[in-house]
């Protein structure tokens, strides 16, 4: 699987999570990979602004030094950080890709970055910026798309929709996290089936695996006398916690030996925090902000479910994270975790936005007995090391197809 002679050019809003672990799980098997991230200089005003909603949600992740995780970063892989300036924020902001295209060309050659592949996390502003470079430079583009990127982005509006298209059109090949995204971007945005892949996300076997549950509560300073239901995920609407903490009111009805413990920081604080007031869940349900990620691993062996209640999701990490350490899973019927929760011994699927539902599945789990070491072998197969093989292949045949059609062009 070596491909010493490969440099990747990886182009990504930040360097971590599930794009640092692919990344560095394909570092293993390839010469040379360079990460572009690109920063917004108005991102530190957050800092000094104690305010909550979108303010916290810029100043948790994406000032500067929440925008790349250094930790274990491989000889092999060089991350850089291009600052500009700019108003209107990424997501809304049709004009970003030529900005940072412009930036990231002269960084390029100033730097002397050399690359034979360009890979995109995210179809905008990320994808767009690499279709650029890849016509400068004359480089194959790969883009990963992950979630927002397709079940939103491109139905916003017409204009939004051809330029997604456009995009993915001239890109040389297309990954995205879960069949039914493939569907969404072959059937309805009109994208060549044959080349779209789906490579899902994973997990990294020595990180989530199972430890004992008494010493992980012991260090969280978790109760040992209570069933726990866990949550990991950013407090967004799309995260779906509103759903979770209503449903914990029917399950304290069968039962009262529960503590869900919900783990992530965002706008949504406040709004939740008054929910669980409003509700009498106080002593039920407990948000406890934003947590190193190297301290995941603690809370999924402390727990005895896993929760994830979101209204659309892509393929989402802590899903397989939370399987590798024999937690199990219930999620909503969006995106890819019906693709991987194909079995009740791995888990539960509920009707998204629909706390009744949930109730009941969350009171069916607790009182199951589950098969951890079955949960765990099935989640073998979405280590970050088997998805970077799949990963690695595309490579080599986009490259092959690339250098095949550059001789036949003369």
């Amino acid at each position: 699987m070596a491909s010493n002679d490969i440099n990747i050019l990886v182009i990504a809003p930040n360097y971590c999570w599930f794009i640092k672990h692919n990344v560095e799980a394909v570092s293993k098997y390839v010469n040379k990979i360079h990460v572009l991230v690109h920063h917004n200089y108005l991102a530190e005003i957050s800092t000094y602004i104690p305010f909550d909603g979108y303010v916290e949600v810029v100043r948790q992740f994406y000032v500067k030094d929440k925008l790349i995780d250094a930790e274990g970063i491989p000889d092999n892989v060089n991350v850089h950080i291009v600052s500009s300036l700019y108003l209107i924020p990424d997501g809304r902001n049709k004009r970003l890709s030529d900005k940072i295209a412009r930036q990231y060309m002269s960084y390029i050659k100033k730097h002397g970055i050399e690359f034979d592949i360009i890979h995109a996390h995210f179809i905008y502003p990320q994808g767009d910026v690499a279709i650029k470079l890849g016509r400068k430079f004359n480089i194959p583009v790969i883009i990963t798309a992950h979630g927002f990127d397709v079940y939103n982005m491109p139905f916003r509006d017409d204009k939004w929709n051809k330029k997604i298209k456009w995009i993915l059109d001239n890109s040389d090949h297309v990954i995205t996290v879960s069949e039914i995204n493939r569907r969404i971007l072959v059937d309805k945005l009109k994208i060549g089936g044959e080349k779209v892949a789906v490579v899902p996300n994973g997990f990294d076997p020595g990180k989530f695996k199972p430890i004992s549950k008494t010493d992980a509560r012991e260090k969280l300073n978790l109760p040992k006398d209570k069933k726990i239901i866990l949550n990991v995920a950013n407090l967004y609407t799309v995260k779906g916690q509103i759903f979770l903490i209503k449903s914990m009111k029917g399950v304290i009805k069968d039962r009262q030996d529960i503590f869900c413990a919900i783990v992530g920081g965002g706008g949504l604080r406040k709004k939740l925090e008054q929910l669980i007031r409003e509700l009498d869940l106080e002593d039920y349900v407990k948000l406890f902000g934003v947590k190193p990620y190297t301290e995941l691993p603690l809370w999924m062996n402390a727990a005895d479910i896993f929760v994830l209640p979101s209204i659309n999701e892509g393929n989402p990490s802590v899903m397989f994270e939370a399987l590798g350490a024999g937690l199990p899973f219930i999620g909503t019927k969006v995106g890819g975790i019906p693709e991987v929760i194909i079995s009740e011994d791995y888990g539960l699927l509920v009707e998204p936005s629909n706390p009744t539902d949930l109730t009941e599945k969350i009171i069916i789990a607790l009182n199951k007995k589950w098969e951890k070491e079955l949960i765990r072998k099935y989640a073998q197969q979405f280590t970050w090391d088997n998805i970077s093989r799949q990963t690695l292949n595309i490579y080599h045949t986009v490259r092959e197809n690339h250098a095949t059609n550059k001789n036949v062009n003369g």
